[in-house]
């Protein structure tokens, strides 16, 4: 995209009370950045089956330009570029730090066909109708103005072009990370987050992104649950895992002294071994898959 053609598009001002939260989200996943590097085999893994299905719905073609919305380490974009082989995906992040690692993911695997761009969903820097398809594997959550980002997606969507998203389901299905925050919670005073606030289980409630993307002028829209599991073994690689890639939990031990952590350690040993009794943690999650088009 050249300079004349950025200018063609106006950018929705984000409104102010949006600020503050946008920067807080860029600076949590900035910094739990160096625990996505890390565990990247592990969550790719645990995050694939939304990912294949996000793939799926998005009936993609050779020649597809696609959009990778918080595209954290690179998936489900890479294997999309891929498909697109005769296309390009651009990827696009709040955080920097991620995309660094997603472009080191892509050169690692010879990926060519692949772009990206540091830029907040709410103020996308591409022109009206620009691209055939759009993903968005686990984003809308953290999104301060939801709605303004999925009518952001819907601008830059070429007509006729599809979306599909994942978000996860509610904390009953999702131990992985209810688990642990129940335990820091017992522990710790954590601030209470305003109404509303981005949040894991903020789009749980069912139909809740059929109704954005309905307000965003979407139609043909599709949800579906998908389940996974978070493949730790042991409890010494669940703990090892969610202390350092999971952000509300990275977040919030790094204001625990070193007493508190080991308190909250030995407490998350003991609740997921007597979960896992029979040694092997395989933990079930859950996420919705939701799909539309323009």
């Amino acid at each position: 995209m050249n300079e004349k053609q950025r200018l063609t598009y106006k950018i929705r001002p984000m409104e102010k009370q949006f600020e503050e939260i946008r920067e807080q989200q860029k600076a949590s996943w900035n910094k739990s950045s160096p625990g996505w590097k890390k565990w990247d085999d592990l969550t790719m893994d645990f995050l694939k089956p939304f990912g294949d299905k996000i793939i799926q719905h998005l009936h993609l073609k050779d020649t597809d330009v696609v959009l990778d919305v918080a595209a954290g380490t690179g998936e489900p974009g890479l294997t999309i570029a891929s498909i697109v082989k005769s296309g390009k995906v651009i990827m696009t992040d709040l955080a920097d730090d991620m995309l660094v690692i997603a472009r080191e993911n892509a050169q690692k695997a010879g990926i060519k066909n692949i772009e990206f761009s540091v830029s907040d969903v709410c103020e996308l820097p591409f022109p009206d109708n620009t691209f055939d398809a759009i993903s968005c594997r686990m984003g809308f959550m953290f999104f301060p103005d939801m709605l303004l980002a999925a009518k952001e997606m819907v601008r830059v969507l070429k007509p006729g072009g599809r979306i599909a998203v994942s978000v996860w389901t509610g904390p009953d299905k999702n131990f992985w990370f209810s688990g642990i925050m129940g335990i820091i919670k017992q522990n710790m005073e954590l601030p209470t987050p305003p109404l509303g606030s981005p949040g894991m289980f903020r789009c749980a409630k069912d139909g809740l992104i059929s109704d954005l993307f309905i307000q965003a002028g979407l139609k043909d829209i599709s949800q579906i649950e998908i389940p996974t599991k978070l493949k730790c073994q042991t409890a010494e690689t669940y703990w090892s895992f969610v202390s350092e890639v999971v952000g509300p939990v990275v977040s919030a031990l790094s204001t625990a002294d070193s007493a508190m952590k080991e308190k909250i350690k030995s407490e998350t040993f003991q609740l997921v071994n007597q979960k896992y009794a029979e040694g092997k943690v395989l933990i079930d999650a859950s996420a919705f898959v939701i799909s539309a088009r323009k």
